[in-house]
């Protein structure tokens, strides 16, 4: 049964390494609604989602990409252009102070996300859609089809329930939804994501329950100082006394 359970797990794994993601978004979020995102994808897929223009050498490229970012607000820690199977893929990081006024500023046309309180809880909703425009669909029919498309949350939190994430939750607070990229390069009906999550950090919980655990060891190392010089101090009376 072990070996069998082992085989499988084996296979799972070997099944999602094969996934190719040739444009995807991986976004940091903090429970305040900061945080910091990576885009990374074939030149050919921003033109088509971005409207990054891609004429000339890597250098313009990446003065285009970083300018598009700072233009939507952003603050660009990286910009680069890196090779995979030797085709080109432009990659930046970036961070943000507000998730929600992201979608629709020129570096996310392709994107919609809101975070917002909801029963105590915060809901994390959006959509991803190929913009709609003659540009687009130009560029769309230029670029490849093969591969996925993908957008993916590092929560900072624990996670409630998530709208049909490709693979559920993640270790522990990750969520992931992908698309083949053919079907993403039609546009058409846009690819939906959620999830419901805590208001607390984990992270902030994590200190909060660690320094709950050392206030009560210190109040505890007191109570047993003090039962200790208490006797002692009885020892010592009660020794005179004699």
């Amino acid at each position: 049964m072990a070996a069998r359970l082992g085989l499988a797990l084996l296979l799972v794994a070997g099944l999602h390494s094969c996934i190719r993601y040739e444009y995807e978004h991986e976004l940091w979020l903090d429970v305040d609604g900061s945080g910091r995102v990576n885009v990374t994808g074939r030149p050919d897929l921003w033109a088509v989602f971005k409207g990054l223009g891609v004429e000339g050498d890597e250098d313009t490229l990446r003065q285009r990409a970083r300018d598009l970012f700072e233009r939507s607000g952003l603050r660009v820690r990286k910009v680069d252009v890196t090779y995979r199977g030797g085709r080109a893929y432009l990659f930046v990081a970036a961070t943000f102070d507000d998730v929600n006024k992201l979608g629709g500023t020129p570096a996310f046309p392709d994107l919609r996300i809101a975070l917002r309180g909801e029963d105590g809880r915060l809901r994390l909703q959006g959509a991803w859609q190929r913009p709609d425009s003659p540009a687009a669909a130009a560029a769309a029919a230029r670029a490849g089809d093969d591969g996925n498309v993908a957008v993916r949350f590092h929560l900072p939190s624990k996670v409630y329930m998530h709208e049909n994430a490709a693979d559920g939750v993640e270790r522990g607070n990750i969520v992931s939804w992908r698309q083949d990229a053919r079907t993403a390069l039609r546009g058409g009906e846009p690819r939906g994501f959620g999830a419901l999550i805590d208001r607390r950090s984990i992270f902030y919980s994590t200190v909060g329950l660690f320094a709950g655990a050392v206030a009560l060891a210190l109040a505890l190392l007191g109570v047993m100082v003090y039962i200790v010089r208490r006797k002692g101090q009885r020892a010592t009376v009660s020794g005179r006394a004699g």
